[in-house]
């Protein structure tokens, strides 16, 4: 009896390709195994074909890059038939078909989540790949709870609107105990810390995570109350994330404090006697 192990077969597979941050040797973001992989497809779908040619630069095709089909992602949304056609592509279906974002994992908080659904509609293998995902490494760096977290994506742009938002999700993050995620267009990172700073709880917890894996990378984690009394960081036309994490003792104003112990919810506890002594 062999214990040789059969590698699965990558053909008529719809692969998961992770693209870098930034201006960084694929090296340093991407397993050679995957490089390898990547090098010998000639059907990609990708949310920029430009990118995504870029990205073909960096990990050199067996094939000449103009002879690569490249299927583009319609920003609008891309009717379902049209994938559909690119997925029963004859090439895709002998050597696969690669699947690239604008940057980091594809799928994750972008539109390339449509092409896994279709794929797996077809009964198409679908093969995801280690990669940098900005989501999760500014997690894993910034020291915010990493069990429970919500990416929410970008915020309103009308300033009262995302004061607003900030607000109810501080209060998410107050009643859950959850870490709120979220990105902005690059020129306007620096509104949305000045809003950050201006609107939140001094002991909520914010972290900011610039151009991660390139040259300009720039973590830190620190209350607000830390930020307010600090020059502010360099973001303008950086990509950046933005994490907070909430104390419970932020909760809002007119409502009950939250429960430090979740397990103490819906359980009774004995009202303690009232003190005649007058509390100020």
């Amino acid at each position: 009896m062999s214990d040789s192990i059969t590698a699965p077969s990558y053909a008529a597979a719809l692969h998961l390709i992770p693209v870098g941050l930034g201006a960084t040797a694929p090296s340093l973001w991407l397993p050679s195994e995957v490089q390898a992989i990547a090098r010998q497809l000639t059907i990609y779908i990708a949310e920029n074909a430009k990118s995504a040619r870029a990205f073909l630069q960096q990990i050199e095709p067996l094939q000449p890059i103009r002879e690569i089909t490249i299927f583009t992602l319609d920003k609008r949304g891309t009717p379902k038939e049209e994938i559909l056609r690119w997925l029963s592509h004859p090439k895709g279906q002998t050597h696969g078909i690669g699947l690239v974002s604008e940057a980091g994992c594809p799928a994750v908080a972008d539109p390339g989540a449509a092409i896994v659904a279709q794929a797996h509609a077809l009964n198409i293998p679908v093969r995801p790949y280690v990669g940098p995902s900005s989501l999760l490494l500014a997690l894993m760096a910034s020291g915010l709870n990493g069990q429970r977290f919500s990416f929410q994506g970008y915020l309103p742009i009308h300033t009262e609107e995302r004061r607003q938002r900030l607000h109810a999700l501080e209060q998410q993050s107050a009643r859950e105990h959850s870490t709120q995620l979220f990105i902005e267009t690059p020129y306007r990172n620096q509104a949305l810390f000045d809003d950050l700073c201006h609107i939140l709880h001094p002991d909520t917890q914010l972290c900011i995570a610039r151009a991660l894996t390139t040259a300009e990378e720039w973590i830190r984690t620190q209350s607000i109350a830390q930020w307010r009394t600090q020059p502010p960081p360099h973001l303008d036309k950086q990509p950046t994330l933005f994490l907070f994490l909430a104390p419970f003792q932020a909760a809002p104003k007119g409502q009950r404090p939250l429960m430090r112990n979740p397990r103490a919810r819906g359980t009774r506890r004995r009202s303690a006697p009232h003190s005649k002594r007058r509390l100020d």
